[in-house]
């Protein structure tokens, strides 16, 4: 069973991805959304569109912070949702309120459980060097 902040997580990066494809989806929309086909959690959801929001919110920073370490990679070619997981990990890893080894292996998890084949080893190997290059590892 995941955790309650890993479940926050996961469900930021579902509102998040559908945010995206839904052009002018409001995050509240979003959470409602999500909520009512995943069942309610209030805590879970109060995490979890705290989380989005302050993705949205940075979103151009973490966005620059991704692309100086992914290397040879333009943001546009980068799948939405492995978009959105480095996001989240970005955030987290700027915040420093969880140990960035538990932020690099919560997005893998979260690469995993919803990214393509190769993702989980792109998000390690991304959020590694924006750790390094914060000084954080």
């Amino acid at each position: 069973m995941l955790r309650a902040e890993s479940k926050a997580r996961a469900r930021a990066l579902q509102v998040l991805y559908s945010m995206e494809l839904v052009d002018d989806l409001p995050l509240a929309d979003a959470v409602t959304r999500l909520a009512q086909l995943t069942g309610p959690d209030p805590l879970v959801y109060d995490q979890a569109e705290h989380l989005a929001q302050a993705v949205l919110r940075e979103r151009d920073e973490l966005d620059r912070h991704a692309m100086d370490a992914a290397e040879h990679w333009r943001l546009e070619r980068i799948a939405a949702v492995e978009r959105n997981i480095l996001r989240i990990g970005v955030h987290e890893l700027l915040e420093g309120a969880v140990p960035p080894k538990v932020v690099i292996d919560e997005a893998v998890q979260l690469a995993h459980l919803f990214g393509g084949a190769k993702a989980p080893a792109f998000v390690n190997g991304v959020l590694d060097r924006v750790a390094h290059s914060l000084g954080r590892l």
